[in-house]
C-alpha cells in the first residue's frame, strides 16, 4: 500500500489511511514540562491511522452497546465514555473478526500523523475553528456545542486525517510518563510501570495544542474520551 491510500478491512470497519515513513521534532520546548524536549523521532515503515475517530455506530457493530453518553449525537459521532481497557477489548475483537492486527497508536506516531510534516498549532492549521469541534467549556467558548459532533465535518490535516485535534481526547498505547527524557525515538510506544496511559488530541470541551499531552488511568471513563485505530501493513 502507497501513502495516502485509503482502505477498510470490512463494511462496518474503520477507513483507514495509509501514514508515509518519516522523521519530525516532537515536543515543544515552549509548552509544559511535559512536553519537553523537543526530540527527533524517526518512524521507519509505513503504518495506518484511522481516518477518523472511532464512532458510536462501529463500536456497536463490534460489541454489542453503546456506551456514550451524547449517545444522541448519533452513529456516526466518535464514541467516549469508553477506558483505555475497553478500547483495547474493541481492538482484539475487531482483529479477531478480521484477521489484521489493529492497536492504538504510539504517542509519537499520533503526533507525527496530527502535525503531517507541518508545524501548526493545531492538527491541519492554526485556525481552530477550521480543523477542531472545542471549547464548549472554557474560554474562548469554541463552536462545540458543549457536546461531540460527527466526525469528518471539519476540515482535514495534510494526511487526509479528521478530528486530530477536538471532538474527543484519543487514547495512545504508551504510559504515561512527565517528560520525555528517555523516551524512544523510533516511532515505538513507550511502556512503563505506572497506571497512567496518555490521551492526546484535545476535546469538544478544551481548545489544545498539537503538543500537548496528559495522563488518565487506563480504567478511566469520561466524555471527553475516545481513541483512533492504528493499523499494522504488511
Amino acid at each position: 500500500m502507497v501513502a495516502g491510500e485509503t482502505f477498510k478491512d470490512c463494511a462496518d470497519c474503520p477507513e483507514m489511511v495509509v501514514i508515509p515513513a518519516g522523521s519530525f521534532d516532537m515536543g515543544s520546548n515552549g509548552g509544559d514540562d511535559n512536553e519537553k524536549p523537543v526530540h527527533r523521532v524517526t518512524i521507519a515503515g509505513n503504518f495506518a491511522l484511522g481516518k477518523t475517530e472511532v464512532t458510536q455506530g462501529q463500536w456497536q457493530q463490534i460489541m454489542g452497546n453503546n456506551p456514550s453518553r451524547y449517545s444522541k449525537c448519533g452513529d456516526n459521532c466518535p464514541v467516549e465514555m469508553v477506558s483505555w481497557e475497553d478500547a483495547q477489548e474493541f481492538i482484539q475483537r475487531l482483529s479477531e473478526k478480521t484477521g489484521r492486527q489493529y492497536r492504538l497508536p504510539s504517542e509519537a506516531e499520533w503526533e507525527y500523523a496530527c502535525r503531517a510534516g507541518g508545524a501548526h498549532l493545531y492538527c491541519g492549521g492554526d485556525n481552530p475553528d477550521s480543523v477542531s469541534w472545542y471549547g464548549g467549556m472554557a474560554i474562548p467558548a469554541g463552536n462545540s456545542g458543549k457536546t461531540t459532533n460527527p466526525v469528518a465535518t471539519r476540515q482535514p490535516n495534510a494526511f487526509g486525517l479528521y478530528d486530530m485535534s477536538g471532538n474527543v481526547w484519543e487514547w495512545v498505547e504508551d504510559s504515561y510518563h512527565e517528560n520525555y527524557n528517555g523516551a524512544p525515538v523510533d516511532g515505538s510506544a513507550w511502556q512503563g510501570d505506572g497506571e497512567l496511559r496518555v490521551p492526546r488530541g484535545g476535546s469538544w470541551s478544551f481548545l489544545q495544542r498539537a503538543a500537548k499531552r496528559g495522563g488518565s488511568e487506563s480504567s478511566f471513563r469520561f466524555g471527553t474520551i475516545g481513541f483512533r485505530l492504528a493499523r499494522m501493513l504488511p
